[in-house]
């Protein structure tokens, strides 16, 4: 990609911000509303500006269904991947809050900010996600609690999630959650399987340095994203939340297993372009 073209898809990318930023504001700050349709065009407008193709498998939660997302975690990329689908939001280390740019738009996704330092952060954060999944909200948590480079799956830790439930008890509801595994996957770069070597420019993980992993991502071309809903796992009272999030790791290394094989199970659906989502997205809110 040249400086030019560079230049003009963040230009593109800034108009975009510039246009939604405030409607998302409004709908947050004035209506009260979730987070709605604002972030999801967003992403999607970045997906189109730099070639990114998102495929969608396997059955998700239905609109407006309450759903404590576990996800593996590769790169920065997974979360404008994920948040193109459907209005969501994640929780993140609270060092993402004050990282430049990243950090205001994880602010606008409602991010939910944990500071591992803080044992009393956990109760925080986990008040929030139970209130917001007994609102019916989706809240995506990468369960590995670091990015790898995609290569294996690291264990899922299950704190979060059973403090998720206490939190769901603690809103009057009786405790009950669905655990929604999510694999996500890197499978193809300009039409051909991503290599080991090719790795670094996708995932980004260690004390990879940030500037020269966005070079080579802007520069090496298309990537395809492999996106999998896993079978639910219903998570109550009674569950083991070990074993619970055991059952999870296990249903999202079955899935990455079956976009390397090409077995995912189900019909894959490619997500739009900005120009369709108006029309594919009737049931959104506006903003």
């Amino acid at each position: 990609m040249s400086r030019l073209g560079l230049a003009l898809r963040l230009a593109g990318l800034a108009l975009a911000f510039l246009v939604l930023a405030p409607l998302h504001l409004v709908a947050l700050r004035v209506l009260k509303r979730r987070s709605g349709l604002a972030p999801v065009l967003f992403h999607r407008t970045f997906l189109w500006l730099f070639s990114v193709r998102v495929i969608e498998s396997g059955t998700p939660p239905a609109p407006g269904e309450a759903a404590l997302v576990l996800s593996n975690h590769v790169s920065w990329l997974d979360i404008i991947a994920i948040g193109a689908l459907r209005p969501l939001s994640f929780v993140a280390k609270s060092e993402i809050r004050g990282w430049p740019v990243i950090g205001l738009l994880a602010i606008l996704q409602r991010t939910l900010f944990i500071d591992r330092a803080r044992r009393a952060a956990t109760a925080t954060v986990s008040a929030a996600m139970g209130h917001r999944l007994a609102n019916g909200e989706l809240v995506v948590l990468f369960a590995e609690g670091t990015t790898g480079d995609g290569t294996r799956l690291l264990p899922f830790r299950s704190s979060l999630v059973g403090a998720a439930r206490a939190a769901l008890q603690a809103e009057g509801d009786r405790g009950r959650v669905r655990l929604q595994p999510l694999a996500i996957t890197y499978p193809r770069r300009n039409g051909l399987p991503v290599v080991r070597s090719e790795r670094s420019e996708i995932a980004w993980y260690g004390d990879m340095e940030l500037a020269p992993h966005l070079a080579a991502f802007v520069q090496g071309g298309p990537i395809d994203v492999h996106v999998v809903w896993g079978a639910p796992i219903l998570f109550d009272a009674e569950s083991d939340r070990k074993v619970a999030t055991a059952a999870a790791e296990a249903e999202v290394r079955r899935a990455i297993q079956g976009v390397v094989t090409g077995r995912t199970g189900r019909e894959p659906v490619t997500v739009p372009a900005p120009a369709s989502d108006l029309g594919t997205m009737g049931g959104l809110s506006a903003a």
